[in-house]
């Protein structure tokens, strides 16, 4: 991953942590707790693709074992993250463009529900069953609304400043040339004729005035 990259993952999923643990879990809503660091994660999967997703989930999901007041063993849910962000990132546009809203909202739901049953079911390997306890069925169902709600007002935000940080003209080797192409195709739309057809035109006028005074000097005719 590129420096700017990994300076702006960093930077988001310390920020989406930071509200996660200070203001959404503080909320005592019914059922799970609304994840922003996974709407994080799955924003910038879907704008640097797998790799980046799985390494940027398992980053983010090691921050949030690691965080207070975290209650579980260390390294579960970067695991979790990490498998789910390398999912989302294959749902990457070809293009790099998302035409609608529909595919992140549908990557949402789908790591809502794959995330938590990922966690119980990790949870059930080492021993843990507080997801059997608490219900499983209602944590999946509030996990997916809330995470729902809560992902148009994140997640194309945070696309567009990946976007953003990826299309750094400060970053790109040919943005001169980029430049005087831009700056070109302005002086064209302005006058209304290209650049090269101004040339030609004063190079055919050229010509025809040579033409002009070999025939006057031939037929001796008197020239203004």
């Amino acid at each position: 991953m590129r420096f700017n990259r990994m300076l702006l993952s960093t930077a988001l999923v310390v920020v989406a942590l930071v509200l996660q643990v200070c203001v959404l879990a503080r909320l005592h809503l019914p059922g799970a707790v609304p994840d922003l660091v996974l709407l994080t994660v799955l924003a910038l999967a879907l704008v640097y693709g797998h790799v980046g997703g799985a390494l940027i989930g398992f980053g983010a999901g090691l921050l949030a074992d690691l965080a207070p007041p975290a209650d579980h063993a260390a390294g579960r849910y970067a695991l979790v993250l990490c498998i789910v962000g390398y999912a989302a990132g294959l749902a990457k546009p070809e293009h790099g463009r998302l035409q609608s809203l529909m595919r992140p909202m549908l990557v949402v739901a789908a790591a809502a529900v794959g995330s938590t049953l990922l966690y119980a079911g990790v949870g059930a390997l080492v021993g843990d069953t507080a997801a059997r306890h608490v219900g499983l069925i209602g944590l999946l169902i509030t996990a997916v609304i809330y995470d729902l709600v809560l992902a148009p007002f994140t997640v194309p935000l945070l696309i567009a400043l990946a976007r953003r940080a990826e299309n750094d003209p400060l970053a790109d080797p040919a943005g001169s040339g980029t430049s005087a192409d831009v700056a070109s195709g302005w002086l064209a739309s302005g006058t209304g004729l290209n650049i090269g057809d101004q040339r030609g035109g004063g190079l055919r006028i050229r010509a025809a005035k040579a033409r002009v005074a070999r025939a006057g000097r031939i037929k001796g005719v008197k020239r203004l």
